[in-house]
């Protein structure tokens, strides 16, 4: 009797146990939650969004980000190592001596690029490169005699070149060839700037005193520096329009009716010169069909040689028939005097 209660009792038990299971394990990926080991996770720092350049900035590629690290792996010259060099590649043109100098101010290029970035929108490389060139100019027309230091002396010929690169790719067609005209490319604005925060109207008479150039230098590249992008000749008016700039364009071809009217003139002209070649001298004529009607005309030496007078003479007799070619033709054909 007592195992017949304890048998029932542990199946009491069981089947408690088994429905308290079923209740908190309904599938076999499900388990309860403290039964699931949660790796603990270190919380990492919010990551910030990098600030979005101003649209003014030029954009740093990838490769230029490459380059501004390559660079920072040369050294830079201590006073007395850029004197020895310098002497050094001035006495012997060494290469590697140029190679080591130029690389060790790659960083000043930089520098200077980043300057005129406001005024070049594009790739920066485009101005560290055209700097680079200047670099090298540097170097070969440098003096260690001279007394100046040899980055100073650098940096204008880096800036000169940036400056042309600028200039001759502004625009398509180019708004600075002249020194006026380069000076007034980056200095136009700014005055028209300092003029309006003086309180002063910044009038084209006003900017050519202060700037130092003529009033219509002034107003040419103010113009030019106001007008809009250059559109190509050959684009569509209009998107998907197979008409072009070009064909709105006047034409600079003659039209029929002049045309007409000069081949008219052109056949008068040449039945009243047949008329008049019936009055002319055999000299004459010959003098017409050799010197004055032909593509490839004898010399005046030639002529000479073959009339037995000199070629002055033949110059004169020249000149006095085609005198009388003109007075002949303008008697006869009065509208010659209007082509």
């Amino acid at each position: 009797m007592a195992k017949a209660v304890e048998k029932d009792t542990l199946s009491e038990s069981t089947s408690k146990e088994q429905v308290t299971t079923m209740n908190t394990y309904h599938h076999p990926l499900e388990r309860p939650i403290a039964q699931v080991p949660v790796p603990r996770i270190k919380a990492e720092p919010p990551v910030l969004r990098e600030k979005a350049q101003p649209p003014s900035a030029p954009l740093r590629t990838d490769s230029f980000n490459a380059y501004l690290a390559d660079i920072r792996r040369f050294k830079l010259l201590t006073p007395k190592e850029e004197e020895d060099l310098l002497k050094d590649y001035q006495a012997t043109k060494n290469p590697e001596t140029a190679r080591r100098l130029v690389t060790a101010n790659l960083r000043l290029v930089v520098k200077i690029a980043l300057d005129f970035q406001s005024h070049w929108l594009n790739n920066l490389q485009d101005l560290v490169q055209e700097g680079n060139m200047g670099l090298m100019q540097a170097l070969k027309k440098f003096d260690p005699g001279k007394g100046v230091k040899f980055s100073y002396y650098a940096s204008y010929w880096i800036k000169a070149y940036i400056l042309k690169y600028i200039m001759e790719n502004w625009r398509l067609v180019k708004v600075g060839t002249t020194q006026a005209q380069r000076k007034l490319f980056f200095n136009l604005r700014k005055e028209q700037e300092k003029l309006v925060r003086e309180g002063l109207e910044p009038a084209s008479g006003l900017l050519a005193e202060r700037l130092g150039v003529s009033e219509d230098v002034v107003k040419e590249m103010d113009m030019r520096m106001s007008s809009g992008r250059e559109i190509s000749l050959d684009a569509p008016v209009t998107p998907g329009d197979n008409k072009t700039h070009i064909s709105l364009l006047p034409s600079n071809d003659e039209g029929a009716d002049d045309v007409l009217s000069n081949n008219q003139m052109m056949d008068l002209v040449s039945k009243n010169l047949d008329q008049l070649k019936e009055k002319l001298s055999e000299r004459e004529l010959i003098i017409l069909n050799k010197r004055l009607l032909t593509d490839n005309p004898v010399t005046l030496q030639e002529l000479g040689e073959e009339f037995g007078v000199t070629r002055e003479r033949i110059r004169q007799l020249e000149d006095k028939l085609k005198k009388t070619i003109k007075k002949y033709l303008l008697k006869t054909v009065p509208d010659l005097r209007n082509y």
